[in-house]
């Protein structure tokens, strides 16, 4: 399997997961791709991969700009949502937390009007393969559960 068809499986399940079943867009393939070859994220490259990923979708940086996720009431918008995202990012460039706890951290936050899933997976993608990880083939699910279990959650 090519890194090509592991990326495309990657992005074809997070789309899933949310319940878009169709074929990845080439847009959407490039800029995972291109997302994952960052030697360090900001909000500013989640902001471009969701805007990809899901057009309309904002940064909660209006006071007001408040999400409901199930019973999940992530951080009120405002200016404090594009802090606690960079923070988060610099945090995940200088190697502290895990993909596990980076993606519960920021689906948390949810500092999007949408698109936090998709983008969150990409967040974690980006980590596995800091990391070393080269095989994607294992799949999102699949390794998010591994690291579910492993931190004890």
């Amino acid at each position: 399997m090519t890194q090509f068809d592991d990326l495309y499986n990657f992005v074809r399940e997070s789309n899933r997961i949310e319940g878009i079943v169709r074929v990845p867009h080439q847009q959407e393939l490039d800029a995972t791709a291109a997302f994952v070859n960052l030697p360090a994220l900001r909000a500013s490259h989640v902001a471009q991969l969701v805007s990809v990923y899901q057009p309309g979708a904002q940064l909660r940086l209006r006071p007001g700009l408040n999400v409901r996720v199930g019973s999940h009431y992530p951080p009120p918008g405002g200016p404090n949502v594009g802090i606690m995202l960079e923070d988060l990012l610099a945090r995940v460039t200088v190697g502290g937390p895990s993909p596990f706890e980076v993606h519960r951290e920021y689906e948390n936050l949810h500092p999007f009007t949408d698109g936090n899933g998709r983008s969150g997976r990409a967040i974690w993608l980006w980590q596995m393969l800091q990391a070393g990880s080269r095989r994607l083939d294992l799949g999102f699910l699949h390794a998010w559960y591994y690291q579910s279990l492993s931190a004890g959650h």
